[in-house]
């Protein structure tokens, strides 16, 4: 288990031993999910790809905005 403190901007800081493990660095977007008694994060791409195979187009929508996800990444990699 491990702990964070939020400040008064609401900010929380993810601590570095989970961040390497899910490969969390500075930009990356995460997706907030509320549940009962609490809330998690996780990776947007990890979101979307938990999505992939429901759509009736074998995730063709998925993998294009993985896809468009991956470009934004680069780019924002770039620009840094």
């Amino acid at each position: 288990m491990e702990t964070s403190i939020i400040t008064t901007g609401g900010r929380m800081t993810i601590p570095q031993r989970i961040r390497r493990k899910l490969k969390l660095k500075r930009g990356v977007c995460v997706v907030i999910i509320e549940q009962e008694g609490g809330f998690f994060v996780r990776p947007l791409r990890q979101y979307y790809e938990s999505f992939a195979g429901i759509l009736p187009h074998k995730g063709k929508a998925t993998s294009a905005l993985l896809e468009a996800r991956r470009r934004n990444r680069e780019q924002e990699e770039s620009s840094s």
